[in-house]
């Protein structure tokens, strides 16, 4: 399983001389499984770059699109996503409960008129809704893919993609708390994450950040230190950064949560995700 990262940013798209290195795209990234088959978290302005890669990859007709959420900075690369516009390709959309209904109004002419030029119905790739929610466990070829509610506004979905002996979860805009949404408290997060080899989770927040702005949706190094402490996971990479930070401020937000988790004597690998980085499992 291939994991490569098109957009990390969260809230807005924040490019710029101050964002070179971790990126100022917002959510989206690709995975690609062992047979081949081609899955994508979340449309944020990432997904143009990526649109764009695809469209070089004669191999690759069929996509599977997996929404977290349908906030605005997940969704609203779409209308740039170049395989929709070509008929030949087929996208199958999967996620949380309103994911279908997102990424119809973000081409609906009908709601704000003038908004948008292109409608839904003019696009020419063939694009599959999800079955009836909530999203079940999938399997692709040999990888399950399994959902989990996220502790954030309006709500939303992570995901645990297991190949083989090898597992990769994803939570993003997720506020890890001991008093969460019932199915979305710490404890359950836990038990989602056991064993992660690589897992992937917000961190908009340092914790004194965190203070005023609670209920937001999104972690800090403390609690995101702690949750990979005890799921046992190998390596925990930083995402969701705060469109206002630096560079230099993302390594900062790293530095703390090695802090963190150098109190617990953990050897767990943790970074930042960067923009175009690939992570193989």
């Amino acid at each position: 399983m291939n994991i490569r990262f098109w957009g990390t940013r969260g809230s807005i798209a924040s490019p710029g001389p101050d964002t070179v290195v971790f990126g100022g795209n917002t959510t989206c990234v690709e995975i690609t499984t062992n047979s081949g088959r081609t899955a994508i978290i979340d449309a944020g302005t990432g997904i143009r770059n990526l649109g764009d890669s695809l469209l070089k990859r004669p191999d690759i007709k069929l996509i599977h699109l997996f929404m977290t959420h349908i906030h605005w900075d997940h969704l609203v690369g779409l209308p740039f996503f170049g395989p929709l516009f070509h008929p030949d390709f087929h996208v199958v959309l999967n996620g949380c409960r309103k994911c279908f209904e997102g990424l119809k109004r973000i081409f609906s002419r009908d709601y704000i008129d003038g908004s948008w030029p292109v409608r839904f119905q003019d696009l020419r790739a063939r694009i599959d809704p999800p079955g009836e929610p909530p999203m079940g466990i999938i399997t692709l070829d040999e990888v399950l893919v399994e959902p989990h509610r996220l502790q954030h506004p309006q709500g939303g979905l992570g995901f645990r993609f297991t190949e083989g002996n090898k597992k990769f979860v994803f939570l993003t805009d997720n506020e890890l708390s001991e008093e969460g949404w019932d199915g979305s408290c710490f404890g359950d997060f836990v038990n989602f994450c056991q064993d992660a080899d690589v897992l992937v989770h917000d961190c908009q927040y340092l914790p004194e950040e965190s203070v005023s702005r609670k209920g937001w949706g999104h972690s800090d190094t403390i609690t995101v230190a702690k949750l990979a402490v005890e799921t046992g996971a190998k390596r925990l990479i930083l995402f969701h950064h705060d469109p206002w930070r630096t560079d230099e401020g993302v390594e900062l937000v790293i530095s703390r949560c090695r802090e963190e988790l150098d109190r617990d004597n953990s050897k767990i690998t943790v970074e930042a995700a960067r923009e175009g980085s690939l992570i193989t499992l």
